[in-house]
């Protein structure tokens, strides 16, 4: 896993996985995953998935060559509420892409230790060998 800034201003963990390093077969069952480690937790709730590719492809919106799904899995932390500011950055989301030879999961940087350390593990947990 690796940690970037996107386009110079977006603090995001990724995680480029091929798919011989996996049990997982595709997106679906990613997201599955994803959704029994959310629930898995009483401080997180699940809020839904969104298809990326679909909408984009909706709108006639530009789409990589070669990606195949791409899907954003939502969820909250919400451990509290000391401003309406933090409003700003929740809910939480990992996008699962499909490549073709591998997926690639990211998720911007939650401004709470917590959070990070449970997505990186969610994340990590993909990676087994098959």
């Amino acid at each position: 896993m690796k940690q970037m800034l996107l386009q110079e201003k977006y603090p995001v963990f990724v995680l480029e996985l091929d798919k011989k390093e996996t049990n997982y077969r595709n997106v679906d069952e990613i997201v599955a995953y994803l959704k029994e480690k959310i629930a898995e937790n009483p401080k997180v709730q699940f809020l839904g998935v969104f298809d990326h590719l679909a909408h984009t492809r909706r709108i006639g919106g530009e789409i990589m060559p070669g990606m195949q799904a791409a899907v954003d899995v939502l969820f909250c932390f919400g451990l509290a509420l000391p401003n309406p500011l933090v409003l700003a950055v929740r809910p939480r989301s990992i996008g699962v892409a499909d490549l073709g030879d591998k997926f690639v999961l990211s998720f911007m940087e939650a401004p709470m230790p917590p959070a990070n350390e449970a997505m990186e593990a969610w994340v990590r947990g993909l990676r087994t060998a098959a």
